[in-house]
């Protein structure tokens, strides 16, 4: 979404937070060049969906101009741990800036209120363009490409239902905890802590490394029921749905 005023100023990064793949950066210093910054979690099925286009457009842009920042604002008391953020990172091959908002602090400052969440900033770091949640992908890279000058075929879409055309269902409602029982999805995915091993719909898999974990994927919406037995060293935190192509 454009923004109708370009008198929003992007807000300073607190001094004292962390970050990963990069020394301390300072968004004044950013002046010159666009600024594409996202809130997002490794323990959310969204912000992992969401992901790989951030990574996509870092390594398409950088060269032009492109600063990537992704906020990492948990949601999830794992992510509190900076240990296992850092795992992730390595793990999802994240390449560009993390900052570890660990506290929620730049999150208040943004008043944000929910994950992935990006803000678009132009070389004067005054906002571009924003969108929340999943979706828009083509809109947030044409911002990107004209405040770059450049122009190029798009990211194409990861997901079918990622495509604004796509008929979609909402799914159920995420659960907290090791939730079982009937649901309507395109897919299933749990947030676990810990290692151990997790019974799925009666299979058992292994549980290696804390996160958001995709436990079954319909390909579209589907009617399922779950029912999963999280074993010794395994926390459920929470069971996520996400959408899928309406059926017909």
């Amino acid at each position: 979404m454009r923004v109708p005023t370009d008198t929003i100023a992007a807000p300073m990064f607190p001094a004292a937070l962390r970050w990963l793949n990069v020394a301390s950066l300072r968004m004044d210093q950013q002046r010159g060049r666009p600024v594409l910054l996202e809130f997002f979690d490794v323990c959310r099925p969204a912000s992992l969906r969401t992901l790989p286009y951030l990574q996509a457009w870092h390594e398409r842009y950088e060269a032009d101009g492109l600063r990537v920042i992704s906020v990492h604002a948990p949601g999830f008391a794992p992510g509190r741990d900076e240990a296992v953020v850092a795992a992730a990172v390595a793990r999802l091959g994240i390449a560009h800036p993390v900052l570890l908002d660990t506290e929620l602090q730049l999150w208040r400052i943004y008043e944000n209120e929910g994950w992935p969440a990006r803000y678009l900033f132009d070389r004067d770091l005054r906002l571009f363009e924003v969108h929340f949640g999943e979706g828009g992908y083509h809109e947030t890279e044409a911002a990107i490409q004209e405040l770059l000058g450049v122009e190029r075929d798009p990211v194409a879409f990861l997901h079918p239902e990622d495509d604004p055309d796509a008929r979609i269902v909402v799914p159920t409602p995420d659960q907290e905890g090791a939730w079982s029982g009937p649901y309507e999805a395109g897919a299933v995915w749990a947030v676990l802590e810990g290692t151990g091993t997790l019974r799925v719909n009666g299979a058992d898999r292994e549980v290696a490394w804390t996160g958001a974990h995709l436990l079954v994927d319909h390909g579209r919406h589907e009617h399922g029921v779950l029912e999963i037995e999280a074993g010794p060293g395994v926390t459920v935190h929470a069971v996520c749905f996400t959408p899928g192509l309406a059926a017909g």
